[in-house]
């Protein structure tokens, strides 16, 4: 038996994604903060005894992540161990003749995880929590246009979020539903493209927003069987891209 070295904590939800159990819940991983190229290279160099610079190995993974994505524009795959990645092509051809046409069909880029991170799971062990009580959550996220789960935004397309007690309610100006930029600018969904407006989901259309990197916040007094005083903000915890 592998050696516990890591801990996750996370806690239980009502699962709005089926209606089989309705006492069945899901459990959500209590993130601690989202790290990026340059805070891993920082700890490799202070926890893990990395023998070069934190700002040496953060260009060379720079270097190595931009000729990645260079081979795989090409048509590679990349097995690295710790994941996979490979370019896909979603949606369907009505036949032989048919060719590639964006507006039909979507190009992605899928990552898996590999061998050696499956290995490393028998080292963490997972701590629940308990009830979240009446929090709310976003559970998922599904863009419509290319089915993609948590990930990829489709300006123009609908995006359906689930999750608890989501529902965008009450009489405050700040009320809704916004995509963050990496540098906290918000892109607010008009009202009016909010098509389905429920407390486990709601379903909008993503607005024009430029390529990058987004954070989903819904904003919203709901809480049930009266509305919160002052709003809630709920922040879906994974980064979504356009």
């Amino acid at each position: 038996m592998a050696t516990v070295l890591h801990r996750i904590r996370a806690f239980l939800y009502d699962n709005p994604l089926t209606k089989e159990n309705p006492n069945d819940m899901i459990a959500r991983v209590i993130s601690e903060r989202s790290l990026d190229v340059h805070d891993v290279c920082e700890t490799a160099v202070s926890r893990g005894g990395a023998d070069i610079t934190a700002p040496a190995m953060e260009h060379a993974v720079e270097l190595w992540l931009r000729e990645m994505s260079y081979q795989l524009c090409d048509g590679y795959s990349v097995n690295t161990g710790w994941f996979t990645a490979a370019p896909h092509i979603h949606g369907t051809f009505d036949s032989p003749q048919e060719k590639f046409n964006p507006e039909k069909h979507t190009l992605l880029f899928e990552f898996h995880q590999g061998a050696i991170l499956r290995r490393e799971l028998e080292s963490v062990t997972v701590e629940i929590m308990g009830p979240a009580g009446a929090a709310s959550v976003i559970a998922q996220v599904v863009d419509v246009k290319t089915g993609s789960v948590s990930d990829v935004l489709t300006p123009d397309r609908n995006l359906i979020i689930t999750g608890s007690r989501i529902k965008v309610s009450g009489e405050r100006e700040e009320n809704g539903v916004y995509f963050l930029d990496v540098n906290g600018a918000p892109y607010p969904v008009d009202p009016t493209d909010v098509v389905t407006n429920n407390p486990s989901e709601v379903v909008i259309v993503i607005p024009q927003l430029p390529a990058g990197a987004y954070t989903l916040q819904i904003v919203t007094q709901y809480s049930g069987s009266i509305l919160l005083k002052e709003p809630r903000t709920v922040t879906f915890d994974r980064t979504l891209t356009v």
